[in-house]
């Protein structure tokens, strides 16, 4: 059989024919592409720290940029005032009492929501809710006085606290009302302030009265909260609202279980407004709380009375202590004879405590 045939024989077995030489590929004539712009640094990139996907980014940012400005503002500890962000305070004698939109709000509630004035109560166009605000809105401002009374008489003590670090700073929510009071206290007493706002969704802005290093900003509720709870030492509790009482509450259940793992002194202020609100002796005839819980906070009705208190705690849990362990490194060097008495260039138990406390530490 010829080549001829034994290819025709080879086809029709299935056999395939070479295939035939493919034409050269052709590139478009659009000439080269642009130049690329850099692209951003991980950390610059905008789109992506705002993402889902930066979530974790944020919340650690949200720790470590606080931490960072603490540190060097030298910040040792604070002492946190909770309470109604509702209500203005009475800058003059003549000042018309406010009720704020929301907590937080810089926008004033409605007129049908304001307390009621004097004329329109005599003239009888006060609602009932307008009247009883009127009432409550007196209340308020005292209370806005109090607090920021009670934060001036920390701020001079702690003043005079021998150390190189801020002790026992004020701090608030960083709004307006008794966060307003609280700050403006602490700044009318020649100290630092802290303010830890929190960015909500409508209008508000941080009280003038914060340390401008000090004025803080959170998108994270929780991380908010991890501050309030993470360099206290005591808390104060005014008169306010949910946002309060979620905070109150949290700190008393951290204590009950002690997850703070110190120990913390809680003033509650105004025992008549809290008395009303709250019946927490019905939780323990129910059960459900421990007698001694009531015993983790304190009832005070006067910016004196609360100032004590504080005082005798934050000197009974930490300068007493730190004073002890500093007389115990002294002596061990050899330093003194009677650590007590020149211990800290010259501060004794005395100068934290008053004369009858002092009396009973020795």
């Amino acid at each position: 059989m010829n080549d001829k045939e034994q290819g025709t024989g080879n086809r029709e077995q299935g056999g395939k024919a070479p295939d035939a030489p493919r034409a050269a590929a052709t590139i478009p004539g659009n000439g080269a592409p642009p130049p690329l712009e850099r692209a951003p640094l991980a950390y610059e990139n905008s789109t992506f720290l705002n993402s889902a996907d930066g979530r974790v980014m944020r919340i650690v940012a949200e720790y470590l940029e606080p931490l960072a400005r603490f540190r060097n503002e030298q910040i040792q500890d604070t002492v946190v005032f909770f309470g109604s962000a509702r209500f203005r305070g009475r800058k003059e004698a003549d000042h018309a009492l406010e009720l704020l939109d929301n907590t937080g709000s810089q926008q004033a509630a409605p007129s049908h929501e304001q307390p009621a004035s004097p004329p329109d109560i005599a003239a009888g166009k006060a609602t009932d809710l307008q009247r009883k605000r009127a009432v409550a809105a007196v209340e308020m401002a005292r209370y806005y006085e109090d607090a920021r009374r009670l934060a001036q008489l920390l701020t001079q003590w702690a003043a005079k606290i021998p150390s190189q670090k801020h002790r026992f700073v004020i701090t608030s929510g960083g709004g307006p009302g008794i966060m307003e009071a609280a700050n403006r206290g602490a700044w009318e007493a020649g100290g630092k302030t802290i303010g830890l706002n929190i960015r909500l969704p409508f209008e508000q802005a941080p009280n003038p009265y914060i340390t401008p290093s000090l004025n803080f900003e959170f998108h994270y509720f929780f991380m908010r909260k991890l501050w309030f709870a993470y360099l206290s030492k005591a808390l104060v509790v005014f008169p306010g609202g949910f946002g309060t009482l979620d905070e109150m509450f949290e700190i008393l259940t951290l204590t009950q279980t002690n997850k703070l793992a110190k120990k913390i002194t809680v003033v509650i202020y105004g025992s008549d407004y809290w008395k009303k609100i709250l019946d927490l002796d019905a939780l323990v005839d129910k059960g459900a709380i421990s007698p001694k819980d009531i015993e983790l906070f304190q009832y005070a009705d006067t910016p004196e009375q609360a100032f004590e208190m504080l005082r005798k705690g934050l000197t009974e849990n930490y300068l007493a202590a730190e004073l002890a362990a500093a007389a115990a490194d002294a002596h061990s060097l050899g330093l003194s004879a009677n650590p007590s008495e020149d211990l800290m260039t010259g501060w004794t138990v005395g100068d934290f405590l008053s004369p009858e406390m002092a009396k009973t530490s020795k």
